[in-house]
């Protein structure tokens, strides 16, 4: 257990300045829109959207056993889709806009501004560097991993934010939340996770991923947000993979 409140602060300094880089890659990314041509926005998301299935099959391959995945990736999609994850985010997105401006925006903003809120919340906080780097802090306190990605989300945000507008930045709170969330669970129960666990949650977080990566191509319309439940699964498959092993 942590011994004072500079020792929490530093296990969650990680979460809080992921959030600051994305707020600023997000403002840079605004700032730049009009000035970028629309095919030079489009050439870089559709970039994006191929390094994250790079970055989502690498996680994958962590996996240990498949039959872990499959279960918890089933299981998790119909409880999220039965109670619509995807649309309660959705939701979030549009209720936030709705509160930063007081004029009705037409039905095609609208769409952008939630479209940009769910990718990149599920962008930024998906995949083995989130679940890793949290665990590390959280358990250890060690932020590397966090930083680094940070510095990588800040990249992405500016994109995001050209291409998907203001609602990138929206996403700010829900990477604090998560991955706040993520280091408070590890400071709980890290040292009950085995190594077999935080494999095999890297390797469902990273399936998301890919299929993030596949929705930024447009190759298909995943309501990647129907997975989330599929996570917490994970744990308690391992748990009876390792009991009958």
């Amino acid at each position: 257990m942590p011994e004072n409140l500079a020792e929490v602060l530093m296990k969650f300094s990680g979460a809080i300045v992921n959030t600051i880089t994305v707020l600023i890659g997000s403002g840079i990314g605004l700032l730049f829109k009009k000035k970028l041509p629309e095919k030079l926005t489009t050439a870089v998301m559709y970039a994006i959207g191929l390094c994250t299935i790079a970055i989502g099959i690498t996680g994958i391959i962590k996996g240990e056993n498949q039959l872990v995945m499959v279960i918890s990736m089933v299981l998790g999609t119909v409880i999220g889709t039965l109670i619509d994850v995807d649309g309660k985010i959705t939701k979030i997105g549009d209720s936030l806009q709705k509160k930063g401006k007081k004029n009705q925006n037409s039905e095609g903003e609208k769409s952008t501004f939630s479209q940009g809120f769910v990718t990149a919340s599920l962008l930024f906080c998906m995949g083995a560097m989130t679940i890793v780097g949290s665990m590390s802090a959280g358990i250890s306190g060690d932020n590397q991993t966090i930083y680094t990605k940070a510095l990588m989300d800040l990249i992405s945000a500016s994109m995001l934010a050209a291409s998907l507008g203001i609602g990138v930045m929206f996403s700010a709170g829900f990477v604090l939340v998560f991955q706040g969330s993520l280091v408070a669970l590890a400071m709980l129960l890290g040292s009950f996770l085995s190594d077999f666990a935080v494999n095999e949650l890297i390797c469902a977080g990273s399936v998301m991923i890919v299929a993030l990566g596949l929705n930024l191509l447009k190759v298909t319309k995943i309501k990647v947000a129907n997975l989330l439940p599929g996570l917490v699964f994970v744990p308690f498959v391992c748990m009876i993979f390792e009991k009958i092993a």
